[in-house]
C-alpha cells in the first residue's frame, strides 16, 4: 500500500508541469526538512544533557533509521497533501 502511495506521489512529483507544481513540491520538502533538522538537534540537546548529567550519551536508545525515515515520509507526504489543497492543483 505504501509503495504505491509513495509510487504515485513520486510519478506525480517528475511531470512537467507549471510552476505551481514545483511551489507544492518545493514547500513540502522545506517543511520536512525543518522536521527532521529540528528532530536531529533536539537528539544532540539530548545526548548533550545526558552527558553533563554523567550517564552514557549512547545507551542504544538512540533514533532508530527505519522509524526516523518512515515518520519523514509521512510528515512529507501529508504536508505534500495540504498544500496541494490548499494552493490547488
Amino acid at each position: 500500500m505504501y509503495k504505491r502511495l509513495f509510487g504515485k506521489l513520486f510519478v506525480y512529483s517528475m511531470r512537467k508541469g507549471d510552476e505551481r507544481k514545483k511551489f507544492i513540491n518545493t514547500k513540502a520538502q522545506s517543511y520536512s526538512f525543518m522536521i527532521v533538522i529540528g528532530v536531529l538537534i533536539l537528539d544532540v540537546v539530548e545526548s548533550i544533557y545526558r552527558t553533563f548529567q554523567g550517564k552514557s550519551s549512547y545507551d542504544g536508545n538512540g533514533i532508530s533509521p527505519l522509524m526516523f525515515l518512515t515518520t519523514i515520509s509521512v510528515v512529507y507526504f501529508i504536508t505534500f497533501l495540504m498544500y496541494r489543497k490548499k494552493y490547488g492543483d
